[in-house]
């Protein structure tokens, strides 16, 4: 895992922080991981603010889950107000999980029409794979070679980020993904091309297509944005193949990017089915997949679908809150202007710190590849990690991507300003200056 902490390692790590990883490691197992070589110990939250028990703030410019902010007071209090009064499920009548489903489908195309609950993004993207199956009669379906959608069965075999021990399905295809950095500016005609290349594949092996399923900024692949547009071409393909476009939206999504709510509205699509998820509830467990009515037709027909917590009222209450705030408190304009800033002030820093060889991204979703030479493109995956875990050290949280981990993803809760982007940015100005002078 990128980033992770080694427990063999022998940092200073505090005495309290030692026993609480001992702990957990006794009573949680070896599966689960921590981030940084100094693991955080952390006991509070509130904007873009997180606090060990020493009351030390940490700037948080990495966990998009918190969207509208840590421990935001409107959405407590949304969560707290509803829970004092009912929460059950989809099979009773309730118009709180109407309210918010009408609100939430107001802000997609028009076709969009119909939306399921679920309490993870991981489960949203497997509904998707089940519902494109029953629509197309396919099972093929094409991802790209480092994508993270989930951890069911059937995700976590499209799931390459999540290592070399899980294996794809016989089903799955990968592509690479549209890096303008690397591969030059013919991104839409490439990715088009290996998106028609695995279809002839899963032919060639007797799969019928189902779908293409994109996380619309790339974000494990190493944040790939650019040119707005250049997925169409490779939409075009999926669909001319009799299989769908499913837009993994749980990273991009909820105005993320700057330029409206969804990360595929840059591309000027309309997907078939659109999965979300984190931000939704801003830290609850919220979920959801948006469909075309006719796609679900034959699935609703065919299957009975519950999911005891997908779709109860407090979720529903907290979704209706998040969406309140984005609007309340200009968000999506927000990620376009701050984000700005801070590609513009990371490209200052380029022209001093050789090592960086390219800023991209989009609003508050922004990927610096750190490379030892900017000629050869020759990924600097130990360097960063020394920038990443340097940042920790100076309380600035943030993690890396991409197959060599040299990519710094950055994507702080939407009430991230300029003041905040200042102080990111004077932070990695003196970790850089640190890596440089040995």
């Amino acid at each position: 895992m990128i980033n992770a902490f080694d427990p063999k390692a022998t940092n200073a790590i505090g005495t309290r922080e030692r026993e609480m990883i001992a702990r957990r490691q006794k009573l949680l197992g070896p599966a689960y991981r921590l981030f940084y070589a100094n693991p955080v110990h952390l006991v509070r939250g509130e904007g873009v603010w997180l606090y060990d028990p020493d009351g030390n703030p940490y700037l948080d410019v990495y966990n998009n889950v918190a969207s509208v902010g840590h421990c935001h007071p409107h959405v407590v209090a949304a969560l707290a107000r509803q829970a004092a009064v009912l929460n059950t499920h989809t099979r009773y009548l309730n118009p709180v999980i109407l309210d918010y489903a009408e609100k939430l489908l107001g802000y997609f195309p028009a076709p969009l029409g119909h939306v399921m609950f679920t309490c993870t993004g991981s489960e949203a993207n497997d509904l998707a794979y089940r519902v494109a199956r029953s629509h197309t009669g396919g099972t093929g379906f094409i991802v790209t070679k480092l994508a993270y959608h989930g951890v069911t069965v059937a995700i976590s075999e499209m799931s390459p980020s999540l290592g070399s021990h899980v294996t794809l399905g016989g089903n799955v295809r990968t592509v690479p993904a549209p890096d303008l950095y690397r591969g030059g500016p013919s991104v839409a005609e490439r990715f088009a091309a290996d998106v028609r290349a695995a279809i002839a594949d899963l032919r060639a092996h007797g799969i019928a297509p189902a779908a293409l399923l994109v996380d619309t900024i790339f974000s494990s692949d190493g944040v790939f944005s650019d040119p707005a547009g250049f997925l169409a071409p490779a939409v075009e393909a999926i669909r001319k193949a009799g299989g769908l476009f499913i837009a993994d939206e749980v990273q991009p999504g909820f105005g993320r990017t700057g330029e409206g709510m969804w990360g595929f509205g840059r591309h000027g699509l309309v997907p078939d089915i659109v999965t979300m998820g984190k931000p939704m509830g801003n830290g609850h467990p919220i979920a959801a997949m948006v469909s075309r009515p006719d796609i679900l037709a034959r699935f609703g027909e065919a299957t009975r679908y519950f999911n005891t917590f997908g779709g109860n009222p407090v979720s529903c209450a907290v979704g209706q809150a998040v969406l309140e705030v984005i609007e309340g408190e200009g968000l999506v304009e927000n990620a376009r202007a701050t984000g700005a800033f801070l590609a513009a002030g990371l490209r200052q820093l380029a022209e001093r710190h050789e090592i960086i060889g390219d800023v991209r991204g989009a609003g508050l979703f922004v990927g610096v590849e750190l490379v030892k030479d900017r000629a050869g493109k020759e990924p600097a995956t130990e360097e960063t990690a020394r920038l990443v875990n340097g940042l920790r050290e100076r309380r600035v949280l943030i993690s890396a991507a991409g197959p060599h981990a040299n990519i710094l993803k950055i994507r702080p809760p939407l009430v991230f300003r300029q003041e905040h982007a200042e102080q990111f940015l004077e932070a990695v100005d003196a970790v850089l200056g640190e890596i440089a002078g040995g």
